[in-house]
């Protein structure tokens, strides 16, 4: 049996947000310690006390967008002892990530200027939590106002004469859990006061982020849009794709088909948590003004064995790889709906794109998924119909096998990327190219896949998982036909 598919090349139904490819940074563990800022005076190749592996890897990604200072970490977190010379900054406890000191060296000039080194737009989260009108307030202003004023002297007695532009800034994050434990009906009303106080400044015009509902929780999504939807920009989510409960997740690498089914059906279940959502916002915002942000997003196991599990370092496998194609592939199919996602998180945390081991880094095989996808950024989506698909099946559950998106890009090419979740059998896909003229070019293809599920890159074996050239493609009188081997992320590219 085959996968059958419409693709309509002429007729496209929005454009999708460069920033869906977006990434997160909080101070866990060792993600913005030792992951991205090893400090000026390490002996470990840095620019200004970045790690310059870790530059540019995320620059072969196009990192759009990056989330920071949290997660639960953003409400404790109080800007203003993370400014000023570093010898002088308050050192914390951070409470919830492992109980380590935090000595605030990297606060927001390190931040911004982070960014500018990427090349990527900053995404600020602050803190509802434990913070005050006030400061968030003053924090704005300390980043993007020109004139003369209290924290615009300050910033520049900080060493920064011109403001940044910070366009994207949430106010609050998970209020319901370790932000606070707060009511929907509370928490919209302190969403209302705060975002008063977010001004714009100058030129600088912000997209308001509220806090938005874990996984299921529809009832949040309905208060804040009802009572506090004219007020916000974006409105985020939060899921995790977890194997097993949140007590015993399952191992990252120490895995059988069992788990790995689940964790497919478990990450598939992302399309029907946006889809409601998006519902619930549509009877607010018809026309789709609000964005939805599912700015934390992710695998999440048991942390690596030896590891402190505050620290939530965990290895990343080809199954990790299959999480992120099938998941890019639903947020570019709801671009109309979903503005920016930031998986969890970009270096040591998580599903990491990047791990790091004093000196050494690796590219993990979520990072090539990345990696593959990155011309889907800013494309225009297209109509793609599934009129046949295949079944992955266990234990009498069912899954659709294939996963799919495409796009056209600004240079005229059609990229298609297809995902085949099933562990043993390939896939054969037949696609009907509609709205072609002329004659039909040539397809190239690139894979990441493996012998074994638990795949995984190592610092004695750092390419075990990674991005090769896929040859078997073939077009012929206006029909696509390929064959997906068992658990591969696919990329095809027509010209």
């Amino acid at each position: 049996m085959k996968t059958q598919m419409v693709l309509n090349t002429d007729f496209t139904r929005g454009t999708i947000s460069k920033h869906i490819y977006g990434h997160f940074a909080e101070h866990l563990g060792r993600c913005i310690y030792e992951g991205i800022w090893v400090g000026e005076d390490s002996p470990i190749p840095n620019t200004e006390g970045y790690r310059n592996d870790v530059l540019e890897a995320l620059k072969q990604i196009r990192i759009p967008v990056l989330r920071w200072p949290g997660g639960c970490f953003a409400d404790e977190y109080h800007w203003k002892d993370g400014v000023g010379p570093r010898e002088n900054r308050k050192r914390m406890v951070n409470t919830h990530w492992g109980g380590v000191v935090e000595n605030n060296h990297f606060g927001t000039h390190e931040f911004l200027r982070l960014c500018e080194l990427l090349d990527c737009e900053p995404y600020i989260c602050g803190n509802v939590g434990s913070g005050t009108v006030q400061e968030m307030q003053e924090w704005v202003e300390y980043m993007t106002f020109d004139g003369e004023s209290p924290m615009a002297d300050w910033r520049r007695k900080n060493g920064r004469d011109k403001p940044w532009k910070v366009k994207y800034f949430g106010v609050g994050n998970e209020n319901w859990g370790c932000g606070g434990n707060m009511r929907p009906e509370y928490y919209a009303d302190l969403y209302r006061q705060f975002q008063t106080y977010v001004r714009n400044f100058g030129e600088n015009k912000v997209y308001k982020i509220a806090g938005g509902a874990n996984d299921f929780n529809y009832n949040w999504t309905e208060i804040l849009m009802r009572e506090a939807g004219r007020h916000m920009h974006g409105l985020s989510l939060h899921y995790y794709t977890v194997p097993g409960v949140w007590e015993q997740k399952g191992s990252a690498t120490d895995f059988e088909t069992d788990e790995w089914f689940t964790t497919m059906r478990k990450a598939l279940v992302m399309d029907e948590l946006v889809t409601k959502h998006s519902t619930i916002m549509d009877k607010y915002d018809p026309e789709k003004r609000v964005g939805l942000v599912v700015d934390e997003w992710g695998t999440w196991f048991d942390p690596e064995p030896g590891t402190n599990p505050g620290f939530l370092y965990q290895q990343n496998t080809l199954r990790d790889a299959l999480v992120a194609g099938v998941t890019l592939n639903i947020f570019n199919n709801h671009c109309d709906r979903v503005h920016m996602a930031n998986i969890a998180q970009t270096v040591n945390v998580l599903q990491a794109m990047l791990l790091t081991e004093g000196g050494s880094m690796i590219k993990t095989p979520s990072y090539h998924v990345f990696e593959l996808y990155k011309e889907h950024q800013g494309a225009e989506l297209l109509e793609l119909h599934i009129q046949e698909q295949t079944s992955y099946s266990f234990d009498g559950v069912s899954l659709p096998q294939v996963s799919t998106s495409a796009s056209k890009g600004t240079d005229g090419r059609t990229r298609i990327t297809l995902c085949n979740i099933h562990p043993e059998q390939e896939a054969q896909v037949e696609l009907e190219l509609r709205g072609l003229k002329g004659t039909q070019g040539k397809v190239s293809g690139r894979i990441v896949t493996a012998e074994k599920m638990q795949a995984h890159n190592t610092f004695a074996e750092p390419d075990c998982v990674r991005a090769a050239d896929f040859s078997d493609a073939k077009l012929s009188d206006g029909m696509l036909h390929t064959v997906l081997p068992p658990m591969s992320v696919v990329l095809l590219t027509l010209e």
